[in-house]
């Protein structure tokens, strides 16, 4: 009860509560790692009283975990160690668009809808990833560094500036948003980096390991004047491979994607154009997705270029590349997937990688693109091992930065119902991962159940860490249990 009182004392008695209806609906999340009960959860309206919450906890050694959406898949926000959610849901507020320099600077309760929605209206539109749920986090997701599915921009780093509450409780802001009179300054926070040390680097990860992220600026993109989308049946991994390694780097195409026929299955069921197993018998191995755009400045003329260069490679160098504006079998797909590709998935619609069984668990890692045929293979002699049928398997292949590298990721559907298919498919996902990292996969996110591992491995970074850890946060309150994912 004294909890209760000194923290209503900061947020306000109609903030804060210590029920266990309350306090249970966040001792887990979607992910398969075991639950967490915390003592109180509280509900900040302001950065100010983030910090005002953090310094008490402080002062009384209490463990603080902050939540940011309805939507969590990883584990970050499980108490593991009892102690103080600080839901930042009431923070919800776009706080600017800076049209000129494409910037939007929100905080952490602003969901993927509204932040589409509202830079929408000025024109604008988020780099985002492969359709995340509608009610979770844009800056979660950037902050947990969340490959997007548009692959021409350098936006290896989308975040600009933030603001941020140390474990002490001080609010501290990064980059360009630190100097004098931000956010009226000429800055504009549009430079995350300097004066100084990049500071915005220690927060990225699990938010609340280091501190608690209150709002951030985003890089925002034209929405564009013509869109062309462009599909290809793939059954030969490798030259389609290297039909990326020919287009991209010469920044053809906006969004650009391989999708095999489960996880295409399951988007198309979810959005109501088939029965998800007769679209999975129908649909091919793979299917490659590409949008070329034209934006603001002559988008005829660009659309042009475009088509012109991939018609010249698809005819004298890859005529196997069957590229089309629809996949055979499949009218109409083109004309539902594009703007879906813009948009996140509908808050009031069952996820789609949940509509299979109910749960899904990822396993996902960086590589490079020509590796990813013997990582298909490896995968599926582990899932042999364990019985579980290859054709089940999600398959994902995200190109980054002009198909220098890839994001490869494998999705297990189970019953969230079943223990024993729970406790199946982490022993599946852990041994895999372990094979896979055995063989060179970078897994850049290591999250629950993997983070030691990989911590194990890389022990002098794993220290680093650590000690850094302990400078910002001597109390080891912020996200017990979490070194950094």
């Amino acid at each position: 009860m004294r909890t209760k009182n000194e923290l209503a004392k900061i947020v306000g008695k109609n903030y804060v509560s210590n029920s266990i209806e309350d306090c249970a609906k966040y001792s887990q999340d979607q992910s398969l790692l075991p639950p967490g009960m915390a003592e109180a959860v509280v509900w900040p309206g302001s950065s100010e009283e983030v910090g005002k919450v953090v310094a008490w906890c402080n002062e009384n050694n209490m463990p603080v975990v902050p939540v940011s959406s309805k939507v969590h898949f990883h584990g970050c926000t499980i108490p593991k160690q009892g102690g103080i959610i600080v839901d930042l849901t009431r923070m919800n507020k776009i706080l600017e668009i800076d049209t000129d320099n494409r910037l939007v600077r929100f905080e952490p309760g602003v969901t993927w809808e509204q932040l589409v929605g509202d830079l929408a209206r000025k024109g604008l539109r988020p780099i985002m990833p492969l359709l995340p749920p509608g009610d979770r986090s844009p800056l979660t997701d950037t902050l947990e560094r969340e490959v997007p599915t548009n692959v021409v921009y350098d936006y290896g780093e989308p975040m600009q500036s933030i603001e941020v509450v140390w474990p002490n409780g001080e609010i501290f802001r990064c980059g360009s948003a630190s100097v004098n009179g931000f956010p009226d300054s000429k800055s504009r926070g549009a430079n995350p980096s300097g004066p100084g040390l990049d500071f915005y680097r220690f927060f990225q990860g699990a938010q609340g390991t280091m501190g608690i992220v209150t709002w951030t600026s985003l890089k925002a993109e034209s929405i564009p004047k013509i869109d062309k989308i462009f599909f290809a049946p793939v059954d030969d991994l490798t030259y389609a491979i290297d039909f990326l390694y020919r287009i991209l780097p010469r920044r053809i195409g906006q969004e650009c994607l391989l999708l095999n026929n489960v996880d295409l299955a399951a988007i198309a069921a979810g959005k109501g154009l088939g029965d998800f197993e007769s679209l999975c018998a129908k649909l091919p191995p793979w299917t490659l997705i590409l949008v070329i755009s034209g934006l603001l400045r002559r988008p005829e003329e660009k659309i042009a270029y475009e088509e012109n260069f991939l018609s010249q490679v698809l005819k004298n160098e890859f005529p196997k590349m069957g590229l089309a504006d629809n996949l055979p079998g499949f009218p109409g797909l083109g004309r539902q997937l594009l703007p879906m590709l813009r948009k996140p998935w509908p808050s009031d619609v069952p996820y789609w990688k949940n509509s299979i069984r109910g749960g899904c668990q990822n396993l996902f890692f960086i590589t490079k693109p020509n590796q990813i045929p013997a990582f298909m293979d490896i995968m599926e002699t582990v899932a042999g091992r364990y019985g579980y049928p290859v054709s089940d398997i999600g398959s994902y292949i995200q190109p980054i930065e002009h198909n220098r590298a890839c994001q490869v990721e494998f999705s297990f559907f189970y019953d969230p119902e079943d223990e024993n298919e729970k406790a199946f498919v982490a022993d599946l996902c852990l041994d895999a991962a372990t094979t896979l990292l055995n063989e060179g996969a970078f897994f850049p996110r290591p999250y629950g159940a993997l983070a030691p591992i990989i911590y194990e491995r890389a022990a002098s970074y794993t220290m680093t860490l650590k000690r850094l850890k302990g400078v910002f946060d001597p109390n080891n309150i912020m996200n017990p249990g979490n070194l950094c994912f």
